[in-house]
């Protein structure tokens, strides 16, 4: 294995690995080091590219960022699909959010007001077509409103997928924990140092370590990230056949709950949302929850086999927004902070790093720029 690269992802999630194989794809030496890729927040994934269902009237930026890169999925996943050899399960039937009381209706019918004013495509229904849609839907359900070009992926197949087209692509897959960065004189970044104390040399330092990226020997205090794990508790259900059509999402209780089908009868449930620190256990409290809440929307989810249950840890930013681009030192750039939307913004994170001539893309790197937070230090 060569000892410099181009190219030096720190981090096997589903961003990091996106930016590296596309890099890989353009002609760079690559290697991506990660003792065990794949197995972080991309793991417990569900997997929505949804960023018009999931739209917040205080975080129109992070909306900018979800539209772009969902426009960059369908190409994204048929190069990914051709170089990795894997379907990924993609499917764009869009998301269906529902509501069963009249508050809840209220908010619906605030939010679809709200969808219309930034022109994105969605239609309100009663609940009678939402369950001509999904007849698995409670009865109870009294309305719902459909974002006919939300999407979905199954991520667990697309780190497979992107793990083998890195490869396949002439990058190097470095399966070892790295310890810390490396300097030259100038402070500048020039790789890691691998905790078997092998050092590897890099032209660019990627720094996609997700909730982890803040913790890193040799990183300096100005290149620090503001990121903070979130829990996210997660459940795979198993039907013989898919009982729903498309995701669908609902407010049970005061929290949010959503269904994620597979095309081979897998269901996705989640997700908590727990500031519990580094902490990975599954628990029984926040298993319940998920499916007490999940059984209000679709009353047969508790006849499906439970087929596994996991944890995850999300990097969260202070606004929301992820941290794309050039650090604050010269030779490293990070590829985190993508809290709920790092399936998502895969595509558009590798494209903010390797950017092709775009005036979009520039302005879309000052959104999630890094140094937004300098000044606040």
């Amino acid at each position: 294995m060569s000892h410099h690269f181009d190219v030096l992802v720190i981090g096997g999630g589903v961003a990091g690995l996106s930016v590296a194989w596309r890099a890989a794809r353009r002609g760079s030496r690559v290697a991506v080091a990660d003792p065990d890729p794949g197995s972080g927040a991309s793991h417990a994934a569900a997997g929505m590219l949804a960023p018009v269902s999931e739209v917040t009237y205080t975080e129109e930026p992070l909306l900018r960022l979800g539209l772009a890169s969902l426009a960059r999925w369908p190409a994204f996943a048929a190069e990914l699909t051709e170089d990795g050899g894997l379907d990924l399960d993609y499917r764009a039937e869009g998301t269906l959010d529902v509501a069963f009381g009249s508050d809840d209706l209220a908010a619906l019918d605030e939010l679809a007001a709200f969808i219309d004013k930034l022109g994105l495509p969605a239609e309100r229904l009663t609940g009678r077509e939402c369950r001509r849609l999904e007849p698995m839907l409670a009865p109870s359900v009294r309305g719902g409103l459909l974002a006919g070009g939300d999407s979905w992926v199954d991520p667990r197949r697309v780190v497979k997928a992107l793990l083998t087209a890195l490869q396949r692509r002439g990058g190097a897959l470095v399966r070892s924990r790295v310890a810390g960065l490396t300097a030259d004189a100038s402070e500048r970044i020039t790789g890691v140092r691998l905790a078997s104390g092998e050092t590897i040399g890099a032209d660019l330092t990627v720094l996609a370590m997700g909730a982890w990226s803040g913790d890193l020997d040799g990183l300096p205090p100005e290149a620090v990230p503001p990121v903070r794990p979130v829990k996210g508790q997660i459940m795979r259900l198993r039907s013989p056949a898919p009982i729903l059509g498309r995701c669908v999402r609902g407010v049970v209780h005061g929290s949010s709950v959503y269904l994620v089908p597979r095309g081979d009868g897998e269901l996705v449930v989640g997700a908590t949302q727990e500031e519990m620190g580094f902490d990975t256990r599954v628990t029984a409290g926040g298993l319940w929850e998920l499916l007490r809440d999940a059984r209000e929307l679709v009353p047969g989810v508790t006849e499906l086999e439970v087929r596994d249950v996991v944890a995850g840890l999300r990097p969260g930013t202070p606004d929301n927004l992820p941290l794309v681009g050039p650090s604050a030192v010269a030779g490293l750039s990070l590829a985190t902070g993508h809290h709920r939307g790092g399936v998502l913004l895969a595509p558009l994170t590798a494209d903010l790093l390797l950017p092709p001539p775009s005036g979009e893309v520039d302005e879309l790197r000052t959104i999630c720029s890094p140094l937004r937070f300098q000044e606040h230090r």
